[in-house]
């Protein structure tokens, strides 16, 4: 058994799973009589790393950013929220223009894979997810016509793939310790998904939370932290990545004040054990539905 969570792409179809090593016939280019149609159907879902990538690039804070270029969806049936990239009414990308992509060089992970679909598992028991990739088949795409062949690890090594991967990597493992853990810790309450969205993607709103006199008088962090959670991106965002761990799952990779820990971890009992007797008694409901319609 194990739990999986899809990234870039997301199919009921079952793959053919495929290693770095496999061979990728595969080109695109300019004067291939589909270019940019993949852009013209765009259907990308962003990564925490994607966001700050496009956002430093259009000179847009994260809240702006995510106001004007994306749109919410559900990433799952509990209602974890996502984001995915804005298009016109005719789902073509925002970003496109008459040359192609006005955003190439920091285009999203998803474009940057495409031709392929990269899928992290992790079997229950394991302390490691497996990453596995698999081919994106669509009618339009006369690249898969070429005859350029090589393996994964160069296309994707072509692609630039490598600092995103390193990027998303525990933002990735953070989602599939959620699944691997199943329905039993109940469904997060509105508070926790608002947590969730402003810890993963909306870095400026994350950065007020983390400077409040509130947070500085919960968390035992030394000035030089709070300086850089301050002035540099990529070092909040991994850092919403372990706070999240600590608020979601108890994990305490955050060291708090003496005594805080304790003093929650008493106030919320009555609420953990409230929310636990609330998941039961819906999914006994659901059972006894499925009798009922039978």
């Amino acid at each position: 058994m194990s739990e999986k969570f899809d990234l870039p792409f997301k199919s009921d179809m079952v793959p053919e799973m495929l290693d770095l090593g496999s061979k990728l016939r595969f080109r695109c280019h300019k004067g291939i009589s589909c270019y940019n149609a993949c852009c013209k159907k765009a259907d990308i879902t962003l990564t925490p790393y994607d966001i700050l990538r496009l956002k430093d690039r259009i000179g847009k804070s994260s809240t702006d950013f995510l106001k004007d270029h994306t749109v919410p969806f559900r990433m799952d049936k509990e209602g974890l929220p996502g984001v995915k990239l804005r298009t016109n009414d005719e789902g073509v990308c925002l970003f496109m223009n008459e040359e192609g992509c006005s955003v190439y060089k920091d285009r999203p992970t998803a474009c940057r894979y495409y031709p392929l679909g990269h899928m992290s598992m992790l079997t229950t028991g394991s302390k490691t997810d497996e990453t596995h990739y698999f081919l994106v088949r669509e009618e339009h795409c006369k690249g898969h016509e070429e005859n350029q062949e090589q393996s994964i690890a160069e296309y994707l090594k072509d692609q630039e793939t490598r600092q995103y991967d390193e990027m998303n990597r525990e933002w990735v493992q953070l989602m599939l310790k959620r699944r691997s853990m199943g329905p039993t810790v109940g469904r997060p309450p509105e508070a926790t998904l608002q947590l969730f969205f402003m810890c993963s993607y909306d870095m400026e709103r994350f950065r007020r939370f983390v400077l409040s006199d509130s947070f500085r008088n919960t968390y035992d962090l030394d000035d030089e932290t709070f300086v850089a959670l301050e002035k540099e991106d990529v070092v909040l965002m991994q850092f919403g990545v372990r706070f999240m761990k600590q608020a979601f799952y108890g994990e305490r990779t955050i060291p708090e004040r003496d005594g805080v820990w304790e003093k929650r971890t008493e106030e919320r009992k009555e609420v953990w054990e409230a929310r636990r007797q609330a998941e039961i008694a819906r999914q006994q409901q659901e059972e006894d539905e499925k009798y009922k319609d039978a």
